[in-house]
């Protein structure tokens, strides 16, 4: 039996540009990433703590060190620079393995840094 459980969560990480012209994603500084064990196109959730709005798409690297979260794309619609966001990722393992499985979970500031 297979279980998705928690892989990966960027809690309230400050979202620093919408670009709804952009063919779609979200940019996320390679420093989170890392730090979060996220990968360029993986899908990941987006739960906008400020309206409450839920949706997914898949993660672009963005330029280290600057601390960028944008949502690009249809899902620029559903945030607003400033809102704060929680992006998150799942995996599908083996009941037994899930059990003993530990997330990546980080906590960014206010400017997204570590």
């Amino acid at each position: 039996m297979h279980i998705e459980v928690l892989k990966s969560k960027i809690h309230r990480a400050t979202v620093k540009s919408s670009n709804l012209n952009y063919i779609g994603s979200i940019t996320i500084d390679e420093d989170l990433m890392e730090a979060a064990n996220l990968i360029e196109n993986e899908r990941v959730h987006i739960y906008n703590i400020n309206n409450g709005e839920r949706f997914e798409t898949y993660v672009i690297k963005g330029d280290r060190g600057t601390g960028m979260i944008g949502i690009n794309g249809a899902a620029a619609r559903k945030v607003v620079p400033g809102d704060l966001v929680i992006i998150v990722s799942y995996a599908s393992m083996d009941f037994e393995e899930a059990k003993r499985f530990s997330p990546h979970i980080i906590f960014p500031d206010g400017d997204n840094r570590l």
